[in-house]
Protein backbone atom coordinates (compact mmCIF):
# COMPACT_ATOMS: atom_id res chain seq x y z
CA UNK A 1 0.00 0.00 0.00
CA UNK A 2 1.11 3.67 -0.70
CA UNK A 3 1.36 6.25 1.62
CA UNK A 4 0.07 9.14 0.62
CA UNK A 5 1.50 12.64 1.54
CA UNK A 6 -0.17 14.78 4.07
CA UNK A 7 0.77 17.76 1.28
CA UNK A 8 2.78 18.03 -1.95
CA UNK A 9 3.89 20.49 -4.95
CA UNK A 10 4.78 19.46 -8.02
CA UNK A 11 7.20 21.77 -10.90
CA UNK A 12 7.74 21.40 -14.26
CA UNK A 13 10.68 23.42 -15.52
CA UNK A 14 12.50 23.71 -18.67
CA UNK A 15 16.37 22.59 -18.38
CA UNK A 16 17.90 26.20 -18.03
CA UNK A 17 20.14 26.95 -15.61
CA UNK A 18 18.52 30.14 -14.46
CA UNK A 19 15.21 28.10 -13.54
CA UNK A 20 17.55 26.22 -10.88
CA UNK A 21 17.59 28.61 -8.54
CA UNK A 22 14.05 28.89 -8.73
CA UNK A 23 13.84 24.89 -8.04
CA UNK A 24 15.60 25.16 -5.04
CA UNK A 25 13.47 28.16 -3.58
CA UNK A 26 10.13 26.58 -3.97
CA UNK A 27 11.64 23.72 -2.55
CA UNK A 28 12.73 25.49 0.67
CA UNK A 29 9.35 28.03 0.52
CA UNK A 30 7.28 24.42 0.79
CA UNK A 31 9.72 22.86 3.34
CA UNK A 32 9.14 25.76 5.75
CA UNK A 33 5.50 24.52 6.81
CA UNK A 34 7.87 21.80 8.70
CA UNK A 35 9.98 24.47 10.04
CA UNK A 36 13.19 23.32 10.13
CA UNK A 37 16.14 24.90 11.31
CA UNK A 38 18.41 27.48 9.01
CA UNK A 39 20.94 24.61 8.36
CA UNK A 40 18.42 21.97 7.77
CA UNK A 41 17.22 24.38 4.72
CA UNK A 42 19.87 25.05 3.75
CA UNK A 43 20.87 21.56 3.75
CA UNK A 44 17.84 20.67 1.34
CA UNK A 45 18.60 23.70 -1.03
CA UNK A 46 22.12 22.71 -1.68
CA UNK A 47 20.41 19.27 -2.83
CA UNK A 48 17.87 20.57 -5.17
CA UNK A 49 20.21 22.82 -6.38
CA UNK A 50 22.57 19.82 -7.22
CA UNK A 51 19.71 17.46 -8.53
CA UNK A 52 18.81 20.14 -10.92
CA UNK A 53 21.98 21.14 -12.11
CA UNK A 54 22.79 17.24 -12.31
CA UNK A 55 19.40 17.52 -14.89
CA UNK A 56 20.06 20.60 -16.88
CA UNK A 57 24.36 19.68 -17.76
CA UNK A 58 24.24 16.14 -17.81
CA UNK A 59 20.63 14.64 -19.07
CA UNK A 60 20.16 17.43 -21.88
CA UNK A 61 23.62 18.03 -23.10
CA UNK A 62 23.09 19.48 -26.12
CA UNK A 63 18.96 20.59 -25.98
CA UNK A 64 17.15 21.65 -23.93
CA UNK A 65 14.28 18.98 -22.12
CA UNK A 66 11.78 19.20 -19.50
CA UNK A 67 12.64 18.50 -15.38
CA UNK A 68 9.45 17.30 -13.43
CA UNK A 69 10.51 18.04 -9.59
CA UNK A 70 8.07 16.86 -6.87
CA UNK A 71 8.43 17.68 -3.17
CA UNK A 72 5.79 15.77 -0.43
CA UNK A 73 5.64 16.11 3.08
CA UNK A 74 4.77 12.60 5.01
CA UNK A 75 3.58 11.99 8.43
CA UNK A 76 6.51 12.15 11.22
CA UNK A 77 7.70 15.12 9.19
CA UNK A 78 9.63 13.65 6.40
CA UNK A 79 10.11 15.70 3.15
CA UNK A 80 10.67 13.80 0.05
CA UNK A 81 11.95 15.34 -3.04
CA UNK A 82 12.38 13.62 -6.61
CA UNK A 83 13.66 15.28 -9.47
CA UNK A 84 12.79 13.73 -12.68
CA UNK A 85 14.46 14.50 -16.34
CA UNK A 86 13.83 12.19 -19.80
CA UNK A 87 17.26 12.64 -20.91
CA UNK A 88 19.71 10.78 -21.97
CA UNK A 89 19.93 8.61 -18.87
CA UNK A 90 23.04 7.24 -16.74
CA UNK A 91 24.72 4.11 -18.28
CA UNK A 92 26.66 2.97 -14.90
CA UNK A 93 24.96 4.44 -12.01
CA UNK A 94 27.26 3.26 -9.30
CA UNK A 95 30.13 4.62 -11.24
CA UNK A 96 28.27 8.50 -11.75
CA UNK A 97 28.24 7.78 -7.67
CA UNK A 98 31.77 8.00 -6.95
CA UNK A 99 33.20 10.99 -5.84
CA UNK A 100 35.06 13.03 -8.56
CA UNK A 101 33.52 10.99 -11.66
CA UNK A 102 31.89 12.91 -14.01
CA UNK A 103 30.81 13.05 -17.81
CA UNK A 104 30.58 17.20 -17.77
CA UNK A 105 34.17 18.01 -18.42
CA UNK A 106 37.27 19.72 -16.66
CA UNK A 107 34.82 22.78 -15.10
CA UNK A 108 32.39 19.73 -13.17
CA UNK A 109 34.15 18.55 -9.33
CA UNK A 110 32.10 15.35 -10.02
CA UNK A 111 30.88 16.19 -6.35
CA UNK A 112 26.96 16.17 -7.24
CA UNK A 113 25.40 13.04 -5.82
CA UNK A 114 27.97 12.70 -3.23
CA UNK A 115 26.83 16.30 -1.68
CA UNK A 116 23.02 15.27 -2.25
CA UNK A 117 23.67 11.89 -0.48
CA UNK A 118 25.31 13.88 2.60
CA UNK A 119 22.84 16.83 2.74
CA UNK A 120 19.94 13.95 3.15
CA UNK A 121 19.05 10.67 5.08
CA UNK A 122 17.97 8.84 1.65
CA UNK A 123 19.26 9.06 -2.03
CA UNK A 124 18.10 7.49 -4.73
CA UNK A 125 19.06 7.08 -8.03
CA UNK A 126 17.18 5.10 -11.28
CA UNK A 127 18.06 5.55 -14.69
CA UNK A 128 17.90 4.42 -18.21
CA UNK A 129 20.19 5.45 -20.84
CA UNK A 130 17.92 7.16 -23.39
CA UNK A 131 15.20 7.09 -21.03
CA UNK A 132 16.28 9.60 -17.99
CA UNK A 133 16.89 9.72 -14.44
CA UNK A 134 14.88 9.70 -11.48
CA UNK A 135 16.58 10.95 -8.31
CA UNK A 136 14.65 10.39 -4.44
CA UNK A 137 16.08 12.33 -2.01
CA UNK A 138 14.26 12.31 1.75
CA UNK A 139 15.54 14.21 4.60
CA UNK A 140 13.69 13.98 7.95
CA UNK A 141 12.92 17.08 9.96
CA UNK A 142 13.90 17.90 13.58
CA UNK A 143 10.73 18.00 15.51
CA UNK A 144 11.55 20.71 18.07
CA UNK A 145 9.64 21.81 20.93
CA UNK A 146 6.52 23.84 20.23
CA UNK A 147 6.30 23.02 16.71
CA UNK A 148 2.84 21.81 15.53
Amino acid sequence: MKVKPENYIAIELLSRSANEAFARTAVAAFAAQLDPTLDELGDIRTAVSEAVTNAIVHAYPDALGKISLRASVFDGNMLEIVVRDWGCGIADVEKAREPLYTTGGEERSGMGFTIMESFMDSLAVRSKPGRGTVITMKRRIAQRGGRR
